[in-house]
């Protein structure tokens, strides 16, 4: 259930990207991959990349995957910006 929460948690402020100029790398289908991956990957690693077990999900580790998301986001939106100015200077 945990990686379900996290995974929930990545596409729920991956709706958010809309505020913010497309210039993701991959467009917005990118972000989706860059705002998901990122969530179960920080989660994980907050658990020492295992899964905890149905009776300890709760909210807390629903709101884990927030700065996975937000890192994975912002990543993506860098390089996606970085090869637009590239592209437009030369």
């Amino acid at each position: 259930m945990a990686a379900l929460a996290w995974v929930m948690m990545g596409i729920a402020l991956w709706h958010f990207a809309i505020f913010v100029p497309d210039r993701f790398w991959g467009g917005i289908v990118g972000a989706f991959a860059a705002a998901t991956i990122g969530s179960v990957l920080v989660a994980l690693a907050f658990h020492g990349f295992t899964v905890p077990p149905q009776e300890e999900t709760t909210a807390l580790v629903a709101l884990e995957a927030v700065p996975g998301t937000l890192l994975g986001l912002g990543i993506a939106w860098l390089i996606g910006a970085r090869q637009e100015r590239a592209a437009t200077e030369g």
